[in-house]
């Protein structure tokens, strides 16, 4: 096997609340084989999202290291860090994201565009007919619903063929039947990419759909 994707080496992170630091996590280590789908569950303020967040560099660990493909996070700063993940990473949130004065095509252009790809709106296109959008391409977020907002954010992760795929609840703002839906798409953008797939779920359909399901428990790994 080669060098895991994602490495997390005695992972930390306080945060400074009113009373004074809080510890959020207390030293995490665990490796992502590259094309492993991982389920982090546990509890509400278990520390899941904050470990998702760092190992997309979107916040800095107080303690220990995070390297992905290679590169250690330390040793970034934020200018690289923002140009790794528009390489490496797609990013899925619960709560979509989108920039509502574009349409659904230009948010999903909008990474590749800042890649500097030629083919941005071709590639927008065919990401977007490939989540069963391919008639709202010109409908603004507000125009569509959640489901299909979370369909477009997919796309948007999926357009630049990222290495690592990080979802934190994609499912969790939808009905069970969208959500079952967006989960297919899911499995189904990994698949066709091979991208790594990390995410954050409550719902244990999609936990059992992961290659290895790890649990969080105030912030250490259960």
């Amino acid at each position: 096997m080669g060098s895991p994707v994602l490495s997390l080496n005695n992972v930390q992170l306080t945060l400074q609340g009113n009373a004074g630091p809080v510890p959020i996590l207390k030293g995490i280590s665990l490796n992502v084989e590259r094309g492993e789908t991982l389920g982090l569950t546990g509890p509400s303020g278990s520390g899941k999202s904050s470990l998702l967040m760092l190992m997309g560099g979107l916040e800095s660990a107080t303690g220990g290291s995070i390297t992905a493909l290679g590169k250690d996070f330390a040793s970034l700063n934020e200018d690289a860090l923002a140009r790794f993940r528009r390489d490496h990473m797609g990013i899925v949130f619960q709560s979509f994201h989108l920039i509502p004065t574009m349409t659904a095509l230009e948010n999903v252009a909008t990474p590749l565009e800042l890649a500097k790809d030629p083919d941005a709106f071709d590639k927008a296109m065919a990401e977007l007919e490939a989540v069963g959008l391919g008639e709202r391409t010109d409908h603004y977020p507000a125009q569509l619903s959640g489901g299909e907002q979370q369909r477009v954010a997919l796309a948007r992760a999926a357009a630049p063929r990222p290495d690592i795929l990080l979802a934190d609840e994609p499912t969790g703002n939808l009905d069970s039947a969208t959500g079952e839906s967006i989960i297919e798409l899911l499995f189904n953008l990994r698949d066709r990419h091979g991208a790594t797939l990390v995410l954050v779920t409550h719902a244990q359909e999609l936990a059992a759909r992961c290659d290895r399901v790890i649990g969080l428990r105030d912030g250490v790994l259960a």
